[in-house]
């Protein structure tokens, strides 16, 4: 097994995050992949208000053909000798029924099956989460959150992806999904959602664009391309880069931060850290990334900067409060 895990920051409470499991094609690739999904953790469970730190962890494998009980149950005794500092849960390559092997080496596992008294699939709520970030988005972009007849484009059709396209297609906008996997398109056309490739996405007129895949989407390549008046999607780490912010808001398309409106799946996890796992108060906690989302978008506009400079303003806030206060 290789693997890493990457503490960010433990100033709120432990670190915690996903293990994805991932074929990188080498050690440095998943080590910074690590070190950027680690401190987005760190800024997004501050933003949402939930007593967790920052952490990752990635494994090099194969999720489809190198993932076995051994493997999980391996790195369930590489948390393990954290003892505690670092708490895991699902990410890409991963479900609850895996985090069940894990859990037979380490107590230090959120996100289990709800059969086994954990939170469950954390897809459900990030992708309520993802949904009520785009209204906000729309709310303040047009002046009405209603999203009949938008145009939204998911590049990506995983489970956040599937679980936002359930609220939208009650509002009835208007769904394209675009994804690598054959299995995951078959699942967007089930819905009547239409598919197209990957690379006809920036050559489709969209209202919003939804990235729901891997990091690092909007570039220096892909931002000059986009047709659309909003970003708002679930995938971690969508700017490569910090300056990627400012090209966007200078473009005048209207970003929500990846880590303020995909947080709902680290607020599930968190409802179920030191405590029973109670549902109603995870979908309560979440439904608050509506107002968290119009708040980074009101210091944008106020301050003339780009949301994702708001949004780790907003997180930094709560984060330099907290570690005052452990300094008294």
């Amino acid at each position: 097994m290789k693997s890493l895990i990457a503490i960010h920051d433990t100033t709120l409470g432990p670190a915690c995050g996903g293990v994805r499991i991932w074929p990188y094609k080498n050690e440095m690739e998943a080590a910074i992949d690590v070190l950027r999904l680690s401190r987005a953790m760190t800024y997004k469970s501050a933003a949402a208000g939930i007593p967790l730190g920052g952490g990752k962890a990635v494994i090099i494998a194969d999720s489809r053909n190198d993932k076995n009980e051994s493997l999980l149950r391996a790195f369930g005794k590489h948390v393990d000798t954290l003892e505690g500092r670092y708490i895991t849960t699902e990410d890409v390559g991963m479900t609850p029924a895996d985090l069940e092997f894990i859990a037979e080496e380490t107590s230090h596992v959120v996100g289990l099956p709800t059969t086994s008294g954990g939170s469950g699939d954390t897809s459900e709520m990030t992708g309520l989460g993802v949904y009520l970030g785009m209204k906000a988005a729309a709310k303040s972009k047009w002046g009405d959150d209603n999203l009949n007849g938008k145009t939204i484009v998911f590049q990506g059709f995983g489970n956040v992806a599937y679980n936002t396209s359930l609220h939208l297609m009650k509002e009835e906008a208007q769904l394209i999904a675009s994804d690598i996997n054959p299995t995951a398109l078959q699942k967007a056309q089930s819905l009547g959602i239409k598919t197209i490739a990957p690379n006809d996405i920036f050559e489709t007129d969209m209202d919003i664009f939804s990235p729901c895949a891997l990091g690092g989407i909007l570039n220096d390549e892909t931002i000059p391309k986009l047709k659309c008046s909003i970003i708002a999607g679930g995938a971690n780490n969508q700017l490569l880069e910090s300056k990627h912010g400012y090209e966007i808001h200078k473009r005048g398309i209207l970003y929500a931060p990846d880590y303020i409106i995909n947080a709902g799946g680290i607020i599930n996890a968190s409802c179920e850290v030191g405590m029973a796992y109670n549902a109603k108060r995870s979908k309560s906690i979440t439904q608050k990334i509506y107002y968290s989302t119009l708040e980074v978008i009101s210091m944008s506009n106020e301050q003339s900067i780009p949301t994702s400079i708001a949004a780790d303003q907003l997180a930094e806030k709560r984060i330099n409060s907290v570690r005052a206060i452990k300094n008294i």
